[in-house]
């Protein structure tokens, strides 16, 4: 299909509760989001057909557009005046996602590039077998018996090398002999992505047991890792496997234009398209009432992560639990008894849909933010990392190129953009709240320019991305993003009060200028698209260019403008609590971020 033939396209995101429609017109050169419906998701009794729900949000953008698209629970296409569409495109998270189980020789090395991979590709990853990873064999067996996965990827050891290690692990699944989550009757994929020497055994072994793929290997070598002709494999089981087996699927492939994405996937395929674009290091976070989802690319390395125990509604305890109750309450602008605080968390998790009524309320709720986005962050860097196992001889030029083994990928001085997406970012009542929620949580360094995600747009948008980037792109900046603006965080302590950068924007809208002292937080309004910043930090103070250097940078405006944050890296907050909430009250006040 032609990019000049797509002038209206209709796109739905099947999540696990609702299913979204919006549609993409084009008007003049540029792709627009005109209009937008929702309806529940219907996997579950007594419907059992995802395709009910597709229809009725669909049926509610016809209702609003005026354009007939249906026909017979037919999406008419092409597009002629005002009836159908050119194209009708889907992703799915309905029916818990894609959920893999993933296996390799060496937890630190195959393993983690199995888990790198399935996580890539959209998946939840539900468990990492490895030869070595404590666990006798009889617990193995009943493990993978136990988890009943939609697929398992199995890897491990590098082309030419020792068998042993991979013929065991198969030897581990055909003895457990693991039925399939959905469609008992049909057999369990397996993709085998591991030395090429072991492919006449793994073909004995799981040959005639499972429904097995053979692929190329995840690390041929040891010091290079070749992720997509698996995932690859693995997005073709999805939709050949999976989705077959899912409640009124078959319908649903059979009415798109190309091939549904799992969710995460096309979001994930949307941050890559971004920063390509744009060449920027971009960080993404969906963060959800159960799981939370981190994106990254930096350095063109694609990452993804899903802390499936960090949310904001069903898993708020074991946001608790992770982050410990007085770290929630350091974020907490007023005094409160602990057992408050784990009262009013445990009437979240009992009642997931409640929305909080008083401030207080909400300021609880934005400290759990803090908190959970934080440990996901923290998850995340921990599997974006250079490949492990890897000797590296050290040399000037490794100073530059921060890919030695194990060192994480993620730099926060490197960040370029950060999208923060899921409810609690893209409803807060005041924009900058969201903007404080990303700054506090990541501890954001020298320039950042942050942006949320309007209505979720980013799943639609990057499945449209496989056959229309510039679509895709046009909506992602126009209509899916909100820009916020800027963030300026000097890494660096110094004594409160003391001058740490003088700055300068100059922007189409007129110059200004001042400086920042140690300990305050201040913005400054610009609405300006574009704009350039010049920054002189004290000696000491690093905004990008090094201690104590002068640094330019290229930044944009948005409904908070330019927040200049002086509270140093790492951001320390008072111990004692009288001075620790006098502080918050203050920086509160200054952004004018409540009532």
């Amino acid at each position: 299909m032609q990019d000049k033939d797509l002038n209206v396209i209709i796109a739905t995101d099947c999540g696990s509760t609702t299913t979204k429609a919006i549609l993409i017109e084009k008007k003049g050169d540029t792709y627009r989001q005109t209009f937008r419906g929702e309806a529940p998701t219907t996997v579950e009794a007594p419907f059992e057909d995802v395709t009910r729900g597709v229809l009725n949000a669909i049926t509610e953008v016809e209702e609003l557009s005026g354009r007939k698209i249906l026909e017979n629970e037919k999406v008419i296409t092409p597009n002629n005046g005002n009836t159908g569409v050119d194209v009708y495109v889907s992703t799915s998270s309905a029916g818990g996602g894609l959920q893999m189980m993933v296996a390799g020789a060496v937890k630190a090395m195959t393993g983690e590039s199995a888990q790198r991979c399935a996580l890539g590709a959209g998946a939840i990853v539900m468990d990492v077998l490895a030869s070595n990873d404590g666990r006798a064999d009889h617990e193995k067996i009943e493990r993978i018996r136990q988890l009943r996965p939609d697929m398992i990827l199995l890897s491990g050891g590098t082309d030419g090398g020792t068998v042993n290690h991979v013929v065991e692990l198969a030897n581990f699944i055909k003895a457990a002999d693991p039925k399939p989550r959905l469609g008992a009757s049909y057999k369990l994929p397996v993709i085998y992505a591991g030395n090429n020497k072991a492919h006449p055994q793994i073909n004995e072994i799981l040959g005639s047991r499972t429904a097995l793929i053979i692929t190329e290997n995840l690390r041929p070598i040891l010091e290079r890792e070749n992720l997509m002709p698996a995932r690859h494999k693995i997005h073709d089981i999805f939709l050949e496997h999976v989705m077959q087996q899912a409640p009124g699927y078959p319908k649903l492939m059979k009415m798109v234009g190309a091939p549904i994405m799992p969710t995460p996937a096309a979001v994930g395929l949307m941050t890559e398209k971004f920063a390509r674009a744009n060449n920027y290091n971009v960080l993404a976070v969906d963060i959800g009432g159960a799981t939370t989802d981190v994106f990254s690319v930096f350095s063109e390395i694609f990452n993804r992560t899903v802390s499936a125990n960090l949310g904001m509604s069903y898993s708020v305890s074991n946001v608790m639990a992770e982050a410990g109750v007085p770290n929630i309450m350091r974020w907490l602008p007023f005094r409160i008894e602990e057992q408050e605080v784990r009262n009013r968390l445990k009437n979240k998790m009992i009642r997931p849909t409640t929305i909080p009524q008083t401030q207080e309320d909400l300021q609880v709720e934005h400290a759990v933010a803090r908190e959970a986005l934080r440990l996901a962050l923290d998850q995340h860097k921990a599997l974006a990392v250079g490949l492990k196992g890897v000797q590296q001889e050290r040399s000037i030029s490794d100073a530059f190129e921060q890919t030695a083994s194990g060192q994480s990928l993620i730099n926060m001085m490197n960040l370029n953009y950060v999208i923060g997406s899921g409810g609690i970012l893209a409803h807060s009542p005041r924009r900058i709240q969201s903007a404080l929620m990303m700054i506090d949580s990541y501890q954001l360094e020298g320039v950042t320019m942050l942006a949320v995600d309007s209505i979720f747009m980013m799943p639609h948008l990057g499945v449209l991305a496989q056959i229309n980037e510039k679509a895709s792109l046009d909506v992602f900046y126009n209509d899916c993003l909100i820009k916020l603006g800027t963030n300026i965080s000097p890494k660096g302590l110094a004594k409160e009060g003391e001058k740490i950068l003088e700055w300068e924007i100059k922007a189409a809208s007129g110059s200004q200028s001042g400086e920042l002292r140690f300990g305050e937080i201040f913005s400054v309004p610009l609405k300006d698209d574009k704009a350039e910043i010049i920054l002189k930090p004290a000696k000491g103070f690093d905004v990008g260019a090094g201690k104590g250097a002068k640094h330019e940078a290229k930044i944009q405006g948005g409904t908070v403008g330019v927040i200049f944050d002086g509270r140093g890296r790492p951001l320390e907050l008072p111990k004692a609590e009288n001075k620790r909430v006098e502080c918050l009250e203050k920086w509160y006040k200054k952004l004018d971020m409540y009532p």
